[in-house]
């Protein structure tokens, strides 16, 4: 088999078993592993997507009534097949060390035995494993260690964001937590890009990847990552992210950050966007609140070990294409979207694929030349934080 490109988005959640067993407890009741899967295959085109939540007993029972029924099937080179998509099995985990802050880490099993057995171990050291992005209570080196000694990838989680990650909530420094050697790919988080990743120096010899994070269906794909491989499996997956044998990350498509909810530091108190281009920020300009919630840009050019005038992207990165969801585009409800849905299969096509005269013959010229526009970044956009979604505001 020759090489080929693959979409994949590698952080999707359950919120519900089949069986009614919350298992994030933020995401929506319909985000079960069946519709996970087949909303990514008939829908929005994704080649592989990783489900972190696979490690909840509950979720691996429906699992198993799927591949016991013949619907879905295990792959001889890792992951679970549903139609058109494979299902990478991961969790998502909750680290804390002693003198550092919380941090999410996310672990990607190659079978559903690994996975199984990845649970029986972290029950013992969990208060619910049920449940999603829980705290465990070894450190966060002892995690990796049981990861990669299963055959497992370990990648940070949006690395960047203000609460629960390596930069944005723990430490100055990945180190201080992981052994990098250890650590197979990096996940930027919808607040930030390869450029903003480029001001902190031992990031240069990680793969960055750009998943949606999605807790409701219409969220998945929101970002992801074009792999080039011989077939969409855990093992393909694992070449890709150590760049071996001609597999890689081809490009990341994500978010602008500018669209990013945490992208600006924003005041608590007030709800305003701090915009100054000084980063080290202690009290709000406008109302002089001390309720700052430190957002990602000003973050990382806190920490930053290269000056601000000179990220460092390596020539070996993949581009980064900044990715309007179909969702942000004005005018362009539901109706109009299954309608294109109807015409041109998946939302990959439509983004993609479709030309913009076949759009507009669909749906109309201003959304086919929003969605042109949106491909070749060229819309004007708002910008997000304090938890709040930039949005798009015209051509």
């Amino acid at each position: 088999m020759e090489l080929r490109p693959f979409y994949a988005d590698l952080h999707i959640h359950i919120g519900r078993s089949e069986e009614g067993q919350a298992v994030k407890i933020s995401a929506a009741n319909n985000l079960t592993f069946y519709n996970i899967a087949h909303e990514a295959s008939e829908r929005k085109g994704m080649d592989m997507v990783g489900i972190i939540d696979c490690h909840s007993p509950s979720v691996q029972r429906d699992m198993q009534q799927y591949l016991d029924r013949g619907e879905m099937e295990e792959l001889e080179g890792g992951g679970i097949r549903y139609h058109d998509t494979t299902v990478i099995l991961g969790s998502e985990i909750e680290v804390r060390d002693p003198g550092l802050g919380t941090a999410h880490l996310l672990a990607y099993l190659p079978t559903f035995d690994a996975m199984k057995q990845f649970t029986a171990w972290m029950s013992k050291h969990m208060k619910n494993v049920e449940l999603s992005s829980q705290r465990i209570y070894v450190p966060a080196k002892v995690l990796q260690q049981e990861v990669v000694g299963r055959g497992g990838l370990l990648v940070p989680a949006h690395i960047f964001t203000p609460h629960k990650s390596i930069y944005g909530s723990c430490s100055d420094r990945m180190t201080d937590l992981l052994e990098l050697d250890q650590v197979a790919a990096v996940e930027l988080g919808l607040s930030s890009d390869s450029e903003m990743a480029g001001y902190i120096s031992e990031l240069d010899r990680f793969t960055f990847l750009t998943n949606s994070d999605a807790h409701s269906l219409p969220k998945i794909g929101r970002e992801y990552n074009k792999l080039e491989l011989k077939e969409a499996s855990f093992q393909e997956l694992k070449l890709a992210l150590a760049g071996s044998e001609g597999r890689r990350v081809a490009a990341n498509y994500g978010l602008n950050p500018r669209l990013g909810k945490y992208h600006r530091t924003y005041c608590a108190a007030c709800s305003s966007l701090l915009e100054e281009k000084e980063t080290v920020v202690e009290r709000c300009s406008y109302c002089g609140s001390k309720k700052i919630v430190r957002g990602v840009l000003d973050r990382i050019l806190d920490i930053a070990d290269r000056p601000v005038e000179a990220p460092y992207v390596p020539a070996s990165r993949p581009p980064y294409h900044y990715q309007i969801p179909l969702e942000y585009i004005p005018g362009l409800g539901s109706r109009k979207l299954n309608k294109l849905l109807e015409a041109f299969g998946t939302e990959m096509n439509l983004l993609h694929r479709v030309p913009k005269e076949a759009i507009a013959a669909s749906v109309g010229e201003e959304i086919a030349d929003y969605i042109v526009q949106a491909r070749e970044d060229k819309l004007t956009l708002q910008v997000g934080g304090g938890g709040k979604y930039g949005r798009v505001t015209g051509k």
